[in-house]
């Protein structure tokens, strides 16, 4: 019985008919100062959370992607925000020094600390930049995508599958993302205990 178990479980996960579950969070805006939740952004279309640091060069050739992509869909009410799971773990990885490199880029997004690594545990997430698109219904918050941004890295002129966009727009159609998760390419977070 507890094979079945685990089998129906495994089965649902990869039909997309399993969704994991968010709960609320307050995470720390470097930007602002001030605290971002889930809970403030329950009306919104789609929360996108990146999970990106300063050091990750994988981070830095996705920066001006991003940049696009939370301008493209404001208006559609997708909200943006990264999240640093390296926070205060190295001298360079603080909540100054993401504020400094968010304004020189003008990610115009939250750039959320998560110091205790609480949000990334809960995500389960290991790479970054990895990304995770978070929806909200009458039972609460679940993830819709997670995994890669688009399959090229090294150049957004080659990028035929842009997995994130495609994500956002299947939310926005009212459509279950497919598909619903994708291998991230990255640098690994580094997950302390």
């Amino acid at each position: 019985m507890r094979y079945f178990r685990w089998f129906l479980i495994f089965f649902l996960m990869a039909n997309g008919l399993y969704a994991q579950k968010i709960t609320n969070f307050e995470l720390v805006d470097a930007n602002s100062g001030n605290i971002f939740s889930l809970d403030q952004h329950r009306n919104a279309s789609a929360i996108v959370l990146v999970f990106s640091n300063l050091g990750c060069p994988f981070s830095k050739l996705y920066e001006d992607r991003l940049i696009s992509l939370n301008g493209k869909y404001a208006a559609s009410n997708v909200i943006f925000a990264m999240v640093n799971p390296h926070s205060g773990l190295e001298e360079e990885e603080n909540e100054a020094s993401m504020a400094k490199r968010a304004g020189q880029k003008g990610y115009g997004m939250p750039f959320l600390s998560d110091p205790d690594q609480k949000v990334t545990k809960m995500a389960g997430m290991t790479k970054i930049p990895e990304a995770l698109v978070i929806s909200s219904g009458p039972t609460g918050f679940s993830v819709a995508y997670r995994g890669a941004i688009d399959n090229n890295a090294q150049s957004p002129q080659s990028v035929s599958m842009p997995y994130l966009e495609n994500a956002i727009i299947d939310i926005l159609d009212r459509k279950r993302p497919s598909p619903a998760s994708t291998r991230a390419v990255g640098c690994n977070i580094r997950l302390q205990p």
